[in-house]
């Protein structure tokens, strides 16, 4: 009980915890969304050249920026975002944590989308065009909807993943969830409480995150 008394209560040290909880899902929650937007970008312009061969430039830059964000880790592409590109910045740490993770999980994001969008029987793409729609009218009325729905429960898993990732967020000074745990068991010279602390509150995340996207595909499923 000494023990816990001395990490979580004695100097107010939950607060920590706290500040640290939301540094996190504030993280994850903006690294989500903009993942999700660099992500169907990417996939739309990969798949507008594999349909109709346009945009190759892009194609080309699409296919690099998913094969060097995939070929390389998170801590490395953060790393490099904060002391290299923003490095004379004054710039707020958790917006720099939110675009290198953003970054990140628009790569895998990008796969996400386009293996939805092909799993759309292509006969509705040619219905599409035998009715006079372009492209673009095609995509956002017909196949969009339907590619999203499908990539629904990859998205969450993605969501899930990007929680346990920001734990290396700490490497640039942002004081998330791990970091919060790492600073409490520095001051009381004990890191297995505060690290067994921190591991039940990813766990209790993780796992209520996932039992709600289960639910939601399921409600999803029977819509």
């Amino acid at each position: 009980m000494d023990n816990l008394y001395r990490t979580i209560i004695y100097d107010q040290r939950y607060l920590l915890i706290l500040d640290g909880l939301k540094n996190t899902l504030i993280i994850t929650i903006g690294a989500t969304i903009l993942g999700v937007i660099i992500g169907l970008i990417i996939a739309l312009i990969k798949n507008n050249y594999k349909e109709n061969k346009k945009y190759k430039f892009l194609n080309i830059l699409a296919n690099l920026y998913v094969t060097v964000i995939r070929g390389t880790p998170a801590l490395l592409q953060l790393m490099i975002i904060y002391y290299i590109i923003f490095k004379t910045s004054t710039i707020n740490i958790l917006f720099i944590g939110i675009l290198a993770f953003g970054i990140n999980s628009g790569a895998y994001v990008s796969e996400i989308f386009r293996t939805g969008i092909e799993s759309i029987d292509k006969g509705q793409m040619e219905a599409g065009k035998s009715l006079g729609l372009s492209y673009s009218q095609i995509m956002r009325y017909i196949i969009l909807p339907q590619a999203i729905k499908n990539a629904m429960p990859a998205l969450g898993n993605e969501f899930v993943t990007l929680i346990k990732e920001t734990s290396v967020a700490g490497y640039i000074g942002i004081r998330d969830l791990t970091k919060a745990g790492d600073i409490i068991a520095s001051r009381t010279y004990d890191y297995f409480l505060p690290l067994i602390i921190t591991a039940i509150i990813y766990l209790t995340l993780t796992l209520g995150i996932t039992k709600l996207l289960k639910k939601f595909e399921r409600r999803n499923n029977n819509a």
